[in-house]
């Protein structure tokens, strides 16, 4: 184990612990991977900043500075940070409200809502709530990217179509404008886009290894340019700076602060969602512990230090952390490499985006949405249950038509409220002993028809006692004890993880309730961790110590004792090994199982 001077250290500079890894051959391993990702996120970095409502640069800025930061500061040595799709349909959502798409005031305030994101989930990691995103149900992520694939795909119509559509538009006034205004499409941008998705579905099937989306798009630019260009309302994208990400200064007056912090905690959300659900997929495959908390402070560095030097907020890329595994990266060397790859690309070729045209740039933006729907996954929920179904559907209709940062949120909330539902019923089993069984042992009685002792019921809760599940078990006991006359309860707790006070108070309260009805509430097999809880609030003392067991037999041995005899001389069940071999109680024909 490391001396905590030590832990301390690798936690505010984790790259210290893989850095001994780093030899001549992980490093040419890291290389090549790093060219590789490079060349994929060229096209990506130029189709999110799209998305998001930024100058292209923007995109590969962002690129440029998140991986080399998180790479240091994360715990994955495989993810890749940089911008994704789901963030910047967020960034353009959250800010399009408050500035023209693309203007410097929208700019200027993607990287304050950067920064603000940034500094969420580095107090995150910094208070070790590395397991909040397990709090977000999977499904919540699955409708979400599913309705914000629409939405991708629905911004970009407008540029396949050759249409003027209102910037910053809902979802159903975007689609209204573009079916009234369907008779003025322009068939050269709608064949531009058409080739590039061709283009790029042809080589992934044959060629996997090759670029695509680059391919295609060098190939829609060679089309366009063939077809007359802007002569024939055909848009370029425009020549990219030759330069490295400038330094930048996010607004931070208080109004902005208070304006953004709303969005910019749902950014921080989905971007460590994103994150850690996809180093932990990575790390499946690598064999590699994740850090979660580590995790979170290395997003968040990214962020906070990417709104300075022209970058929005990024997070982990399933595309490229795969292809950065697929290659045969073996270090974070390969996303710093990547980085500095992609920085000597856009130093050299830049100028060349100017033929590139809108369409293609659309169409590429389709097969990412189209790569977003997790049809499989969806069509596992529909047929597995009915509860993820519905918050499936909300999310993604929420997603569609209201805010995107309240989808998640109502998403997140409804995970949360089926979640309490369902540990607000915790499952009471009744158990009786098996008389056909050598030892008696204890099974479910609606598994076995079993009898059960008269005076003595025993139930085993399999699931944790708290706040939200206190009037369920309450309503069992009471149940037993005021509807079927049974003052003697016997509570297995193996299975009971946790107990709080609002849970410890109702076993107190019971307790003293079939105390004066002289009977009582025992508890037997309860993990230590519970009991040294129960022992610390002086809730044992207050029942009554001699009322908690280690072991079963312990615990039926000495309730027994406390029964009422002359129902037992009366008795014809005689489940119990004790109650068959009391000499005192006589013969009697048992009842039959």
């Amino acid at each position: 184990m490391q001396p905590k001077n030590d832990q301390l250290i690798y936690r505010f500079f984790p790259f210290l612990l893989w850095w001994p890894m780093v030899t001549r051959e992980t490093l040419k391993s890291d290389f090549v991977a790093g060219i590789t990702g490079a060349i994929i996120v060229l096209p990506q970095g130029i189709a999110f900043a799209t998305i998001a409502g930024l100058p292209p640069e923007y995109g590969l800025y962002t690129a440029m500075v998140t991986p080399i930061v998180a790479a240091l500061f994360g715990s994955s040595r495989h993810l890749i940070s940089g911008p994704t799709t789901a963030i910047s349909i967020v960034i353009f959502s959250a800010i399009s409200h408050h500035a023209e798409p693309g203007s410097a005031k929208f700019i200027q305030l993607a990287l304050t809502l950067t920064f603000l994101a940034g500094v969420y989930q580095f107090s995150f990691g910094l208070a070790r709530l590395g397991s909040l995103v397990n709090f977000v149900s999977h499904t919540v992520v699955i409708g979400f990217t599913a309705g914000a694939a629409i939405l991708i795909a629905t911004s970009q119509m407008k540029h396949i179509l050759g249409l003027v559509v209102t910037p910053g538009g809902s979802f159903a006034k975007t689609w209204y404008e573009i079916v009234v205004q369907l008779h003025h499409l322009n068939p050269h941008t709608v064949l531009i886009a058409t080739t590039t998705i061709v283009v790029a579905i042809i080589v992934r099937q044959k060629a996997k290894k090759l670029p695509g989306l680059l391919i295609a798009l060098i190939a829609a630019s060679a089309l366009a340019f063939m077809l007359g260009g802007e002569d024939k309302g055909i848009a370029l994208v425009g020549a990219i700076p030759s330069q490295l990400p400038p330094f930048s200064m996010p607004d931070f007056s208080l109004e902005t602060i208070r304006q953004l912090a709303p969005e910019a905690f749902a950014v921080a959300l989905l971007g460590l969602i994103e994150a850690v659900s996809i180093s932990r997929s990575v790390a499946a495959k690598s064999q590699q512990r994740i850090d979660g908390n580590q995790e979170f402070i290395g997003q968040g560095l990214s962020n906070m230090v990417g709104s300075f030097f022209s970058s929005y907020a990024g997070s982990g890329s399933f595309t490229r952390s795969g292809i950065n595994y697929d290659a045969g990266a073996q270090t974070p060397m390969s996303a710093i490499f990547a980085a500095l790859f992609l920085m000597l690309i856009v130093l050299l070729i830049a100028p060349l985006t100017a033929y590139i045209p809108v369409a293609a740039m659309g169409g590429i933006i389709l097969i990412v949405a189209w790569n977003l729907i997790e049809f499989s996954k969806i069509k596992h929920l529909i047929h597995a249950s009915e509860s993820e179904t519905g918050i499936l559907i909300v999310t993604f209709f929420a997603t569609l038509f209201l805010e995107l940062e309240f989808a998640i949120y109502i998403g997140v909330l409804l995970s949360l409220i089926i979640f309490l539902n369902r540990t607000s019923t915790p499952d009471i089993a009744s158990l009786a002993p098996d008389r056909e069984h050598p030892k008696g042992k204890l099974l479910r009685v609606d598994h076995k028809q079993l009898l059960q002792c008269p005076q003595l019921r025993i139930i085993r809760i399999d699931m944790s006692i708290y706040f939200g599940s206190i009037n369920h078990i309450q309503n069992k006991i009471e149940e037993l004890s005021e509807n079927r006359g049974i003052i003697h309860i016997l509570i297995l707790m193996p299975s009971v993880n946790f107990v709080d006070t609002a849970g410890a108070e109702m076993l107190a309260q019971e307790a003293r309730k079939l105390q004066s009805l002289g009977g009582a509430l025992y508890f037997c097999a309860m993990k230590e961790r519970v009991k040294n809880f129960l022992q610390h609030a002086g809730y044992i003392e207050e029942i009554g110590a001699h009322y908690f067991y280690d072991s079963k037999p312990e615990a039926i041995r000495s309730i027994y004792k406390l029964l009422e005899k002359d129902k037992c001389q009366r008795c014809h069940l005689r489940i119990f090994y004790e109650c068959q071999h009391d000499s005192t109680l006589g013969d009697i024909p048992l009842t039959p199982l």
